[in-house]
């Protein structure tokens, strides 16, 4: 295993492959490990870069980082986080709306903010070939969020 701290750099490489391998490893070293997490305003500062795949790779990273987040960061920048579900890029759109699972599985508090987002987004500015995927991705994400209400009212 590389460094992490070459790991996290390698996030912004301009070889895709170098790029997608850095956030691979760093994705599974944060299924298991709060190793990555003091690296976790990092990748919310990558949520700005203006290149797409980089934006993709932060927000996998923070999703996955967000049940080692204690300290409310995400919390704090959701607004951030959100504002991807009608990024520029469809992928990176999609990117976003399939990583809120992660998030509402380590924050479940977070679940009013999230549908409130969902809702709101508009797909149309989207290709044909893309805007039915992202309404899928997002209809998946609200029937979580469903569940998790549901078992929120079973439990008072």
């Amino acid at each position: 295993m590389e460094d992490l701290d070459q790991l996290v750099a390698n996030l912004t490489a301009p070889v895709n492959k170098v790029g997608c391998g850095a956030m691979r490893e760093l994705e599974a070293i944060a299924q298991t490990s709060d190793q990555v997490y003091p690296y976790f305003d990092h990748f919310l500062a990558l949520l700005d870069h203006p290149n797409s795949l980089v934006r993709n790779r932060a927000l996998t990273l923070a999703a996955q980082n967000a049940r080692w987040d204690g300290e409310g960061k995400l919390d704090r920048d959701l607004d951030r986080y959100l504002a991807h579900i009608n990024d520029e890029k469809p992928i990176t759109a999609r990117q976003c709306i399939q990583n809120l699972s992660h998030i509402l599985a380590a924050k479940p508090h977070l679940a009013p903010k999230i549908r409130e987002a969902l809702e709101g987004a508009d797909f149309t500015r989207y290709p044909d070939s893309m805007a039915p995927l992202l309404q899928r991705d997002a209809i998946k994400i609200l029937k979580q969020i469903d569940a998790i209400s549901e078992i929120d009212r079973n439990e008072q």
